[in-house]
């Protein structure tokens, strides 16, 4: 073999596992623009909070005005990811669509209570998804994430399983931060809600880099 084609030649494994670290370094990038409805959020309640008690424009609507940007904020994430011909994933998508229409129905009923449940009745619909998929025998976070990592079935069992107690733990917290700390404090933990995710993410990486790495050596 000469020498240029010594340095061209790529081993399979090297070259996907070369697409494997820009497909995450891409992804990495683009968190600030799925971290920007959230963000926007807590600006605008916290704006709205300095505003009279009454009216419209009031302290008593920043609940609903924060809501209403984060579902055009997010809508704003799609519709530039479909503008520029990207992939959107699955799940951001179902999450995305779940958040607006809780959301909307909130502030048509302009019913807070509502908005205060929206995050726990999501996160019954999911880890109520995931479950009910293994009952019947069909792996709901396989489907979603399939295209991401190649996996054992057993080990996609498990990890939908961990993120199936995550979100009744999700669930259950939000009702916890509502009822213990109040409304301000609420709005304001969301971002601490998105550091609990992704600190469980990465605590989920090992088992799945794991069972990737096994899964190659059987080939």
């Amino acid at each position: 073999m000469s020498e240029f084609d010594q340095k061209t030649v790529t081993h399979p494994d090297d070259a996907s596992q070369e697409a494997n670290v820009k497909d995450a370094a891409a992804r990495a990038g683009g968190i600030w623009t799925e971290l920007g409805p959230t963000l926007a959020f807590i600006v605008i309640y916290n704006v709205m909070l300095r505003f009279p008690e009454e009216g419209l424009f009031s302290s008593e609507n920043a609940l609903f005005w924060a809501t209403g940007v984060l579902i055009v904020a997010t809508a704003a994430v799609i519709g530039m990811k479909l503008i520029r011909k990207q992939r959107i994933p699955p799940f951001l998508l179902v999450s995305s669509s779940l958040i607006g229409v809780f959301g909307v129905l909130g502030i048509a009923f302009h019913s807070k209570l509502l908005l205060f449940l929206k995050p726990t009745i999501i996160n019954l619909m999911f880890a109520g998804a995931i479950f009910g998929g293994l009952a019947v025998g069909r792996n709901i976070w396989k489907m979603l994430f399939n295209e991401l990592f190649h996996l054992p079935d057993y080990a996609w069992r498990v990890l939908a399983i961990r993120w199936g107690l995550y979100f009744i733990a999700m669930a259950i917290w939000n009702i916890v931060v509502w009822q213990a700390f109040g409304e301000a404090a609420w709005a304001n933990w969301k971002m601490g809600n998105i550091v609990i995710g992704f600190v469980f993410a990465m605590a989920n990486a090992p088992y799945t880099l794991k069972h990737m790495q096994t899964q190659s050596d059987e080939r």
